[in-house]
């Protein structure tokens, strides 16, 4: 049974959709093809909280935070894609790409290593240990619960 996912606000007071130009930018710019649900999710819901959040990690649960900007606004600059690359890229390995967080500061990624096409998702955590969460992103967005 898949739950509907409702997308709260959280950075901003009004839904603050991504551009089609901001999504194939960042492609280029990663030389990566993100997956058509995420496309369809961050052009609505950048900077939202989804509910339900909770998602299943090895024996234990953690909690989709935020979903990851790709606008460049100074004050979510923290919760920009781009910046949490950086932060991350030099602590994994190439091909982990950053599209949402934690409350304690870990990260939700594709994972582009083994497929191109078709990333998988895992969980950098805070030590930068990689946790693998789901083989899609749409199978990510069903597994989550309350």
């Amino acid at each position: 049974m898949t739950m509907t996912i409702r997308w709260l606000n959280y950075l901003w007071q009004e839904p603050h959709p991504a551009t089609l130009d901001e999504i194939e930018l960042l492609e280029r710019q990663w030389d990566v093809q993100f997956p058509e649900e995420y496309k369809k999710v961050v052009s609505l819901h950048q900077g939202m909280t989804p509910e339900p959040c909770v998602f299943d990690v090895g024996r234990g649960t953690d909690v989709f935070n935020t979903l990851l900007t790709l606008c460049e606004d100074e004050r979510w600059r923290v919760y920009s894609v781009r910046g949490t690359y950086q932060a991350l890229k030099p602590h994994v390995p190439p091909g982990i790409y950053p599209f949402g967080d934690t409350p304690g500061g870990q990260y939700v990624c594709f994972d582009y290593r083994t497929t191109p096409k078709q990333p998988k998702i895992v969980l950098v955590t805070v030590e930068t240990d990689i946790h693998p969460i789901a083989d899609s992103f749409s199978d990510f967005l069903a597994m989550l619960h309350d």
